[in-house]
């Protein structure tokens, strides 16, 4: 009877892939900070061990005490979601860099020094940084930019979103993204090719820039839709959330896989193996 030999990578492999993953949830007490504690307590894989918010609480989720940021508390962790502010996660980071901890960033709004720093700090850590976490979105980015590559000059697209009436910003990081995926398909900067964007409009035209239209009303998840028309056929891509569960374990499935990564800045279509 023959028997198989694990070398040491498969070791390494099978130890992250059948451990128990320590994990802290920053960012606790926001929308996605405590959806993303309700998946995590419905997953096998992970023990929740630390979450923390920016200010001083009394509060308790679970039992676990709420805790500001510092290095003791991170200490216990494997992996850190974060879905925080900017501030909070550039020192987040240096925390995590001191102790060696991999990061899942679903944090969004970093300026240009800020981006540099992430870089710069995932030379010594694994990080996975994405504006928006749902495999169907990131599926939905991809074919976005492959369709405007085949397509070319010969089509005009425009973008449509749809989000609850609380949403204030417009059109959603997750749109621009979008239009981040024309844009580079076409070989161009996005901001470049920008057109209008409009405000809960029932219809609104194509043009030779990428419009937008954001409509803001009622619970809505999210909505979202590529358009891509020659004048004589058009071409729709689209994307509807119904539960924001799907963010929480798109998060959590980036933090099991970030489990086995070396220190590197990574995306969801790194995740999705996406060329």
């Amino acid at each position: 009877m023959g028997c198989y030999c694990f070398n040491t990578y498969d070791t390494y492999l099978f130890y992250h892939l059948m451990k128990k993953i320590n994990l802290a949830v920053t960012g606790c007490l926001g929308r996605m900070g405590s959806q993303i504690i309700k998946s995590a307590r419905a997953d096998k894989r992970f023990k929740l061990v630390t979450i923390t918010e920016n200010k001083k609480t009394d509060k308790k989720i679970f039992g676990l005490k709420i805790s500001t940021n510092n290095s003791e508390i991170f200490k216990k962790t494997n992996l850190i979601i974060d879905f925080t502010i900017p501030k909070c996660t550039m020192e987040i980071l240096k925390i995590a860099v001191k102790l060696k901890k991999r990061v899942v960033i679903g944090t969004t709004g970093f300026t240009k020094r800020e981006e540099n720093l992430i870089q710069k700090y995932s030379k010594k850590i694994p990080i996975l940084k994405a504006g928006n976490m749902s495999l169907g979105i990131n599926l939905l980015m991809y074919l976005t930019e492959i369709t405007s590559k085949s397509l070319g000059n010969t089509f005009l697209s425009k973008i449509f979103e749809i989000h609850h009436k609380y949403k204030k910003d417009y059109p959603s990081g997750t749109a621009l993204m979008l239009g981040k995926g024309i844009a580079k398909g076409k070989n161009k900067d996005l901001y470049k090719i920008i057109g209008k964007k409009y405000l809960n409009r029932k219809t609104f035209p194509y043009g030779k820039k990428i419009n937008f239209n954001s409509i803001r009303e009622g619970e809505i998840i999210g909505e979202h839709e590529v358009k891509f028309s020659s004048g004589k056929e058009i071409i729709t891509l689209n994307h509807e959330a119904f539960d924001r569960a799907l963010y929480s374990e798109g998060a959590l499935t980036a933090g099991k896989w970030l489990m086995t990564k070396k220190p590197g800045l990574y995306s969801m279509r790194d995740l999705m193996n996406f060329k």
